[in-house]
Protein backbone atom coordinates (compact mmCIF):
# COMPACT_ATOMS: atom_id res chain seq x y z
CA UNK A 1 0.00 0.00 0.00
CA UNK A 2 1.25 3.64 -0.89
CA UNK A 3 1.12 6.59 1.40
CA UNK A 4 -1.82 7.93 -0.73
CA UNK A 5 -3.50 5.36 -0.24
CA UNK A 6 -3.00 5.08 3.78
CA UNK A 7 -3.85 8.99 4.35
CA UNK A 8 -7.15 8.30 2.68
CA UNK A 9 -10.46 7.88 4.98
CA UNK A 10 -11.86 5.09 5.06
CA UNK A 11 -14.91 4.95 2.64
CA UNK A 12 -13.47 7.78 0.60
CA UNK A 13 -14.82 6.97 -3.04
CA UNK A 14 -11.86 7.26 -5.77
CA UNK A 15 -12.33 7.01 -9.51
CA UNK A 16 -9.54 6.82 -11.69
CA UNK A 17 -9.20 8.49 -15.43
CA UNK A 18 -6.48 8.74 -18.41
CA UNK A 19 -5.42 12.16 -18.91
CA UNK A 20 -5.45 12.70 -22.77
CA UNK A 21 -4.95 15.88 -25.12
CA UNK A 22 -7.21 16.85 -27.53
CA UNK A 23 -5.62 20.25 -29.05
CA UNK A 24 -4.43 22.56 -25.73
CA UNK A 25 -7.30 20.92 -24.03
CA UNK A 26 -7.25 18.34 -21.23
CA UNK A 27 -9.83 15.21 -20.60
CA UNK A 28 -10.44 12.19 -18.57
CA UNK A 29 -11.45 8.86 -19.50
CA UNK A 30 -12.67 6.77 -16.63
CA UNK A 31 -10.14 3.93 -16.81
CA UNK A 32 -13.15 0.83 -16.65
CA UNK A 33 -14.00 1.69 -19.83
CA UNK A 34 -10.09 0.97 -21.06
CA UNK A 35 -9.34 -2.01 -22.79
CA UNK A 36 -6.86 -0.80 -24.63
CA UNK A 37 -4.17 1.73 -25.64
CA UNK A 38 -2.23 1.62 -29.17
CA UNK A 39 0.14 3.63 -30.98
CA UNK A 40 -1.73 4.96 -34.51
CA UNK A 41 -2.08 2.50 -37.37
CA UNK A 42 -3.42 2.02 -40.77
CA UNK A 43 -7.41 2.39 -40.71
CA UNK A 44 -9.25 1.29 -43.66
CA UNK A 45 -11.95 3.90 -44.74
CA UNK A 46 -15.44 2.69 -44.75
CA UNK A 47 -17.92 4.23 -47.60
CA UNK A 48 -20.36 6.57 -46.55
CA UNK A 49 -20.08 7.24 -42.81
CA UNK A 50 -19.99 10.35 -41.28
CA UNK A 51 -16.90 12.41 -41.62
CA UNK A 52 -16.03 11.62 -37.40
CA UNK A 53 -15.67 7.43 -38.49
CA UNK A 54 -12.01 7.19 -39.49
CA UNK A 55 -12.52 3.48 -40.43
CA UNK A 56 -11.57 -0.05 -39.45
CA UNK A 57 -8.53 -1.40 -37.40
CA UNK A 58 -7.79 -4.94 -37.16
CA UNK A 59 -6.64 -5.58 -33.80
CA UNK A 60 -4.83 -9.27 -32.68
CA UNK A 61 -8.00 -10.53 -35.31
CA UNK A 62 -10.65 -8.58 -34.02
CA UNK A 63 -11.85 -5.88 -36.61
CA UNK A 64 -12.80 -2.65 -34.82
CA UNK A 65 -14.58 0.80 -35.48
CA UNK A 66 -12.20 3.98 -34.93
CA UNK A 67 -13.94 6.98 -34.51
CA UNK A 68 -12.35 11.06 -34.10
CA UNK A 69 -13.51 12.55 -31.23
CA UNK A 70 -12.16 15.94 -32.05
CA UNK A 71 -14.89 15.74 -35.06
CA UNK A 72 -17.51 14.75 -33.40
CA UNK A 73 -17.15 17.31 -30.62
CA UNK A 74 -16.31 19.49 -33.28
CA UNK A 75 -13.24 20.55 -33.38
CA UNK A 76 -10.54 20.85 -35.83
CA UNK A 77 -9.54 17.68 -37.50
CA UNK A 78 -7.13 15.03 -35.89
CA UNK A 79 -3.05 16.16 -37.07
CA UNK A 80 -1.34 12.76 -36.71
CA UNK A 81 2.04 12.77 -34.35
CA UNK A 82 4.45 10.50 -33.03
CA UNK A 83 2.43 10.95 -29.77
CA UNK A 84 -1.28 10.14 -31.41
CA UNK A 85 -2.73 7.15 -29.97
CA UNK A 86 -5.99 5.03 -30.66
CA UNK A 87 -8.01 4.08 -26.96
CA UNK A 88 -9.80 0.79 -27.42
CA UNK A 89 -12.99 1.43 -25.59
CA UNK A 90 -15.65 -1.38 -24.31
CA UNK A 91 -18.67 -0.21 -23.37
CA UNK A 92 -21.07 -1.89 -22.16
CA UNK A 93 -24.09 -1.09 -25.23
CA UNK A 94 -22.15 0.24 -27.46
CA UNK A 95 -19.68 -2.94 -27.57
CA UNK A 96 -15.61 -1.66 -28.41
CA UNK A 97 -14.36 1.49 -30.43
CA UNK A 98 -11.65 2.93 -30.91
CA UNK A 99 -10.99 6.46 -30.55
CA UNK A 100 -8.38 9.12 -31.87
CA UNK A 101 -6.69 10.82 -28.85
CA UNK A 102 -3.90 13.57 -29.92
CA UNK A 103 -1.59 12.21 -26.70
CA UNK A 104 -2.08 9.86 -23.72
CA UNK A 105 -0.41 11.92 -20.65
CA UNK A 106 -0.89 10.22 -17.73
CA UNK A 107 -3.51 8.24 -14.96
CA UNK A 108 -4.90 10.22 -12.13
CA UNK A 109 -6.82 8.75 -9.31
CA UNK A 110 -9.56 11.44 -8.06
CA UNK A 111 -11.56 11.84 -5.17
CA UNK A 112 -15.26 11.53 -5.81
CA UNK A 113 -15.66 14.83 -4.29
CA UNK A 114 -13.33 16.57 -6.03
CA UNK A 115 -15.60 16.21 -9.49
CA UNK A 116 -17.99 18.53 -10.06
CA UNK A 117 -20.64 17.62 -12.00
CA UNK A 118 -21.69 19.60 -14.94
CA UNK A 119 -25.06 21.49 -14.97
CA UNK A 120 -26.58 21.81 -18.81
CA UNK A 121 -28.90 24.78 -19.42
CA UNK A 122 -27.24 25.20 -22.89
CA UNK A 123 -28.44 23.02 -25.84
CA UNK A 124 -24.79 23.14 -27.20
CA UNK A 125 -23.62 19.97 -28.26
CA UNK A 126 -20.18 20.33 -26.98
CA UNK A 127 -21.24 20.77 -23.41
CA UNK A 128 -23.19 17.34 -23.46
CA UNK A 129 -20.44 15.41 -24.38
CA UNK A 130 -18.92 16.05 -20.55
CA UNK A 131 -20.19 13.98 -17.57
CA UNK A 132 -18.07 16.71 -15.21
CA UNK A 133 -14.89 18.98 -14.22
CA UNK A 134 -11.86 16.89 -11.72
CA UNK A 135 -9.98 19.11 -10.20
CA UNK A 136 -6.32 17.46 -10.15
CA UNK A 137 -2.82 19.48 -8.81
CA UNK A 138 -4.18 22.93 -9.16
CA UNK A 139 -5.75 21.95 -12.67
CA UNK A 140 -9.24 21.16 -14.23
CA UNK A 141 -9.87 17.87 -15.96
CA UNK A 142 -13.06 18.01 -17.98
CA UNK A 143 -14.18 14.19 -17.49
CA UNK A 144 -15.92 12.79 -20.78
CA UNK A 145 -19.04 11.08 -20.69
CA UNK A 146 -18.13 8.48 -23.20
CA UNK A 147 -21.41 7.04 -23.92
CA UNK A 148 -22.24 10.46 -25.02
CA UNK A 149 -19.76 10.63 -27.11
CA UNK A 150 -19.69 7.38 -29.15
CA UNK A 151 -23.36 7.07 -28.84
CA UNK A 152 -24.44 7.19 -32.18
CA UNK A 153 -21.35 6.02 -33.96
CA UNK A 154 -21.49 2.48 -33.56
Amino acid sequence: MNEVEELRPVGQQTTQFIVIKLGEEQYGIDIKYIDNIVRMQHITRVPKVDDYLKGVINLRGEVIPVMSIRIKMGLEKDVETKSSRIIILKLEQQGTIGVIVDEVREVVTLENERIEKVAYDSKDEKANFLCGVGKSDGGLISLLDLNSVVLESV
